[in-house]
């Protein structure tokens, strides 16, 4: 069964950074949702500066499609989508299907 992974950009309001409270209302909530195989979130630290202003990113994977149908209306998800929308002035969503592999990829072995 393929994945499904789920990102957010966010930047928050001028002169305001939610991420300390956004990062432990996903870790304490999104777990919890049926389908989630992992929750990662945080600011960025690229030394490239490429961040085009967003402050935070949260990236969830999921079982599959339908695994991502149910977080949208989960009661566990609202509370860090209320957290996002009052304190963000842009967000940025990305979900893409993870390819499905039949075999794991062969290495060369060293010589």
């Amino acid at each position: 069964m393929s994945g499904v992974t789920h990102v957010v950009l966010v930047q928050w309001q001028d002169g305001t950074d939610h991420s300390a409270e956004a990062d432990a209302l996903a870790q304490q909530h999104l777990p919890r949702i049926e389908g989630v195989r992992s929750v990662t979130s945080g600011r960025s630290v690229s030394t490239e500066g490429k961040e085009d202003g967003f402050d935070w990113m949260l990236v969830v994977r999921f079982d599959g499609r339908d695994a991502l149908a149910g977080y949208l209306p989960h009661a566990e998800h609202r509370p860090v989508a209320e957290h996002i929308g009052a304190g963000s002035q842009r967000v940025v969503v990305f979900d893409v299907e993870e390819p499905e592999h039949e075999h794991e990829p062969e290495h060369d072995a060293l010589a």
